[in-house]
């Protein structure tokens, strides 16, 4: 299991903590660090079974800098969506979970955190 995270996001230490609560294994991806490149946000997101902007931070200032609120939504934007996350890694939702399962998940809440655990059996 690897969870991507900011370590400034109280969100992602949370999930980090009940990670470590549950005894589960897992590595630690600092994402703003070490940015995802656009082959990666491809499978992640066919993981989690979302859109590039389904896990965009359109509230940060970078979204406000490039218009985000105004683009499209489309499958013909999709790849502009998921250059400007590769480029901008601070766009991108967090903390985000994979399993070695296969599975995904954007890992804002305690229940969320705690079933991805639960469903690999990686505590």
């Amino acid at each position: 299991m690897e969870i991507w995270l900011n370590p400034a996001c109280s969100k992602c230490r949370s999930a980090a903590q009940i990670l470590d609560d549950e005894g589960a294994q897992y590595t630690v991806r600092k994402y703003l660090e070490d940015p995802p490149d656009a082959g990666e946000l491809r499978e992640v997101l066919a993981r989690l079974g979302l859109e590039p902007w389904d896990i965009t931070r359109t509230q940060e200032a970078e979204a406000k800098e490039l218009g985000l609120k105004d683009w499209e939504r489309s499958d013909a934007a999709r790849e502009r969506w998921i250059a400007a996350l590769a480029a901008h890694p601070r766009l991108i939702q967090r903390p985000i979970i994979t399993a070695d399962d296969g599975s995904a998940l954007v890992g804002r809440t305690e229940e969320a955190v705690r079933e991805v655990v639960t469903r690999t059996g990686d505590a």
